[in-house]
């Protein structure tokens, strides 16, 4: 391999490869206990769904039809991401869950991961309505009525929109790149409910790097402003009489923090503590395995300007 594609390479997933071996070096597989039972949720539906009696049972809890009243579609929808279509092979469904899952379990957090996964699939559901509501008439964005009866079912919405979310998290842009165009090139090739669907996942997920982002952006300065020194009467930082502890040397740093934080540090991620995997979300960017030290992984991700580090 030349040293340009391993400079490339090193520079697109470095940091998301460092993130993932880390967590599992250091737990195993007790790193991914979500990926772990949506593996096997996934069986188990699969399983259940192929016997005599299971069909029915399983298609009342996890089939989504656009047909379908929306207050069950809603209701069905977080279980229908693990049931997978019996027109498309069980491996596929089960590799998808196991690779894209587990790295945005690591990399996103448990919560994090579910969200995004649900706001994914929902987005997809969503438009199927919108869609046969348009009808084929409408360029783009129409279905035919015939639509309204083919069941919605499988973990791909939410594959592709968590696999763009956690690229662009961890900067390796040129593969979430990839994966839009090959989404887009899907829906061309094969214009159908599902390819479509795919499309409003990826917004969906767009979206919300978006606003995670935006959020970032704002906790920033309002984290670096309540680090910055008191300047009312008794609030002197100098470490004189009244004053705070921050003037002086802790941790080895002339203003520091206690705990070694320097001051302007990077802000947690709003909506997630500091201690990373040590309460079950996995490793973050800027942060170890255990998340308990406050150093930072081999290969984490370059802040970008305007953007904390996560």
């Amino acid at each position: 391999m030349s040293p340009a594609v391993r400079a490339f390479a090193r520079r697109e997933w470095g940091p998301l490869f460092g993130a993932v071996r880390a967590a599992l070096a250091a737990r195993g597989p007790r790193a991914v206990p979500l990926t772990t039972a949506a593996v096997c949720l996934t069986g188990l539906f699969q399983l259940v769904q192929n016997q005599p009696w299971g069909y029915g049972p399983v298609q009342a809890v996890g089939s989504v039809r656009a047909e379908d009243p929306l207050w069950a579609a809603l209701a069905r929808t977080p279980l229908s991401l693990f049931v997978p279509a019996l027109d498309l092979p069980v491996w596929g469904a089960l590799a998808q869950v196991l690779v894209v899952f587990g790295i945005a379990e690591i990399c996103l957090g448990r919560t994090r991961t579910l969200v995004v996964a649900y706001v994914a699939t929902l987005a997809g559901t969503t438009y199927a309505r919108v869609g046969i509501a348009l009808g084929p008439g409408t360029p783009l964005l129409g279905l035919p009525a015939s639509d309204a009866r083919v069941v919605d079912t499988g973990p791909s919405a939410a594959v592709v929109g968590l696999a763009v979310f956690v690229c662009w998290r961890y900067r390796a842009r040129l593969t979430g790149w990839l994966v839009i165009a090959a989404m887009v090139v899907e829906a061309v090739v094969k214009p159908n409910l599902a390819g479509k669907e795919h499309l409003a996942a990826l917004v969906a997920a767009v979206a919300a790097y978006g606003l995670a982002r935006w959020r970032r952006g704002r906790a920033l300065p309002r984290a670096a402003q309540g680090r910055g020194p008191s300047d009312g009467p008794g609030g002197d930082s100098s470490g004189g009489p009244g004053g705070g502890a921050s003037g002086r040397a802790v941790g080895g740093l002339p203003g520091a923090a206690p705990g070694g934080a320097a001051p302007g540090g990077a802000a947690p991620v709003p909506g997630e503590g500091s201690s990373g995997a040590a309460d079950g979300r996995g490793a973050e960017p800027g942060g170890t395995v255990g998340g308990t030290d406050g150093g930072a992984p081999a290969g984490a991700p370059e802040p970008v300007p305007g953007e904390a580090p996560s």
